[in-house]
């Protein structure tokens, strides 16, 4: 029998999402990271991505399998952002392992990504007036994490302020801006997870003789996000894209739930445990949320066009490595590693992907990558899907067993915005997975680029993406 309200989260989840009460603790092994301003080239950020021609991907018999786009597929809209709204705080109820986080709104008009916070406006200063170190806490109860928006920076030579959360084990830097001029910005601090981001300015000696012109300077925070609580999170609409054409069935877990936390697989299958290493969660403009994943050796990510598109929207977007569990069932997480997003290299809208690269890939690299298969995907093959729905740390749907009985290919060649372009299949997704690896058990390569929920759920097919991609790999 399908569910289709209720949504079921792992332990760990409902406590880092704010719907319990206590502070998350974290696993805090590593340095603490650092954060830096993007100073791209304003050529770089107006740049829109080329797009390789269609090629022909590998066939079975001898047929054409590169999907033709209708007229009205050829030149799609772009999707625009909407406003986020707080959530209505609503009751869960909880079975042994896993906790049901109330009824979803009903799906609504959306661009395919999950909400995840809401923007406040703020007015906020640290100025100079005084001596040593100054500070302002944003504190916003039960929320997930907190961002702050800097819209002036007027600092000295050598003084930089600290974006830190509550109990000080994630910390990001940032130094005065390059050449004053009028201190104006417009630069979002990396997030921090939980309920509070305390903001620190950090002065050095005034060697330069402008202490009678202190009161000028300063740092303006101008707007703030903070992310929904978990009981908010439920009752936000399904932020999950539909196949055209089909309405009413928006729900996009198939049946009973059977999808885990990713730390239950370490043991029973370390596989995929490993390879659910290498998927990122995406946290775009501050309030909305995908799914990524590194594909190939190479500083490359892989998500969906209606996640993202541009390289100034890259460049906003936060990619987190590591946001797992760090026991099955339990309610520690891993800290994330957390790096931005830098340049789109190619998109597309029939094929619904962009490829794109991050800043400092070096500290990412350690988490693998994945391979796209290039053969084409065979009806009844068996699948997993490692993937952040709904915001959680990440779970894996299609485990080993009978329980990955509805996580198969359904359909080889399923129509998604163009004819055959897509594999369908019943594994567990919500809003928020788009943008998720489709792995196959025999291989353990990527068939699918997940991008529709409705049960059937579907992916452009990975055959079509790795001859298509294969010269920017």
């Amino acid at each position: 029998m399908r569910r289709t309200a209720g949504i079921a989260v792992g332990a760990c989840a409902v406590l880092v999402l704010g719907a319990a009460a206590g502070v998350t603790a974290w696993n805090t092994g590593g340095d603490r990271a650092i954060g830096t301003w993007h100073e791209a080239p304003a050529a770089e950020l107006a740049q829109q991505a080329a797009t390789p021609q269609p090629t022909a991907a590998p066939t079975d018999a001898g047929q054409d399998t590169t999907p033709q786009l209708s007229p009205s597929q050829s030149n799609p809209s772009q999707p625009n952002p909407s406003q986020p709204s707080p959530g209505q705080s609503g009751p869960g109820e909880p079975s042994p392992s896993r906790v049901e986080r109330g009824e979803r709104k009903p799906a609504a008009a959306t661009d395919g990504r999950e909400r995840v916070g809401e923007l406040l406006r703020v007015d906020r200063v640290l100025d100079y007036v005084g001596k040593g170190l100054q500070r302002e806490t944003f504190r916003y109860p039960g929320a997930s994490y907190v961002k702050v928006h800097f819209d002036r920076m007027d600092m000295l030579p050598g003084d930089y302020v600290t974006v830190t959360n509550a109990d000080g084990t994630e910390s990001y830097r940032y130094d005065a801006p390059r050449g004053r001029g009028s201190g104006s910005v417009d630069k979002w601090a990396m997030s921090v997870t939980g309920e509070a981001a305390v903001l620190e300015m950090h002065r050095t000696s005034d060697v330069f003789g402008v202490g009678a012109k202190r009161h000028t300077l300063g740092v303006n925070v101008d707007r703030v996000v903070r992310g929904f609580t978990g009981s908010q999170q439920t009752r936000q609409p399904e932020g999950q894209l539909t196949r055209p054409g089909t309405t009413g069935r928006e729900e996009s877990v198939c049946g009973a739930d059977t999808s885990t936390d990713a730390v239950c697989y370490r043991s029973s299958d370390p596989v995929a445990y490993t390879k659910s290493k290498a998927i990122a969660r995406l946290l775009i403009n501050g309030t909305e949320l995908c799914t990524s994943w590194r594909v190939g050796p190479n500083n490359r990510m892989l998500t969906n066009n209606h996640c993202l598109t541009t390289s100034a929207e890259a460049q906003d977007t936060e990619v987190w490595f590591n946001y797992q569990c760090a026991t099955c069932g339990g309610y520690d997480i891993f800290q994330p590693t957390k790096v931005w997003g830098s340049k789109v290299l190619s998109t597309d809208h029939a094929y619904d992907y962009t490829l794109f690269t991050v800043d400092n890939f070096s500290a990412v690299q350690k988490f693998g990558y994945l391979t796209l298969d290039t053969a084409r995907p065979a009806k009844g093959q068996e699948l997993y899907v490692p993937q952040h729905p709904a915001g959680q740390p990440t779970r894996i749907a299609g485990s080993l067993g009978e329980k990955a009985g509805n996580c198969a290919v359904a359909d080889p060649n399923y129509t998604g915005y163009a004819a055959g372009s897509d594999v369908s299949y019943y594994c567990d997704t919500e809003g928020g997975s788009s943008g998720s690896p489709v792995l196959s058990r025999a291989t353990n390569k990527v068939v699918a680029l997940h991008h529709f929920g409705g049960c059937p759920n579907s992916g452009v097919r990975g055959d079509l993406l790795a001859a298509r991609l294969r010269s920017l790999l």
